[in-house]
């Protein structure tokens, strides 16, 4: 029981510094401004979100969850086996492929070493968060793989919505205070989180 409760001040400690920080920004629209609290954002993400998530795995381990929690496991446990699994290689492949590209074209990474130029090719040409989906895919693939529901349903009903929270309250406009007119063009043409299917028109 203690993991849960430290993954629940863990998502709701997120959550509130999300909005500390994205109030921060708007009072102090600078570039340095912003790329000070974006390694504080960073810091907060994998303290309250990666680090309780982590621990789940090796303790209590993942197929314990429901038994604290009294939840019945998911029902069909070999289609959400396979499903489990394309769907955490799908995650695994978009994040692999996000920090190839943000090591290539900007110049950085995730986390505390912040891409020094917008990155717009390869997965990027796509979505504009294509890291986030692979997260969001693999959190909610290892609760599949586990057939968990509290593990499914709090990705889906806790993680994803505070990450999204995040993205749009917060990222979007520290990306904007960091890399100016090219990334408020980007966001234009590039959808937020579903991935473009098909053909890549060329950029002018």
């Amino acid at each position: 029981m203690v993991i849960i409760i430290l993954q629940v001040l863990g998502t709701t400690a997120f959550a509130v510094g999300t909005l500390a920080l994205g109030l921060y920004l708007r009072r102090h629209r600078t570039k340095e401004a912003a790329e000070r609290a974006s390694r504080v954002s960073h810091g907060l993400y994998w303290v309250g979100l990666v680090l309780p998530g982590t621990i789940g795995i090796f303790y209590p381990r993942l197929t314990h969850f429901d038994e604290i929690v009294g939840f019945l496991s998911l029902p069909a446990r070999p289609v959400a086996l396979g499903i489990g699994i394309a769907v955490l290689l799908i995650g695994l492949a978009l994040n692999l492929g996000s920090q190839m590209a943000l090591r290539r074209l900007g110049e950085g990474t995730n986390a505390f070493w912040l891409t020094q130029r917008l990155v717009a090719g390869n997965l990027y040409a796509r979505t504009r968060n294509p890291m986030s989906l692979g997260y969001y895919l693999q959190c909610v693939g290892l609760g599949l793989i586990a057939g968990s529901t509290y593990i499914t349903l709090g990705s889906l009903l806790g993680i994803v919505p505070v990450h999204i929270f995040n993205l749009l309250y917060f990222e979007e406009l520290e990306l904007s205070l960091r890399l100016g007119p090219t990334y408020l063009e980007y966001r234009r043409r590039v959808p937020f989180l579903l991935p473009r299917l098909g053909k890549l028109q060329a950029q002018a």
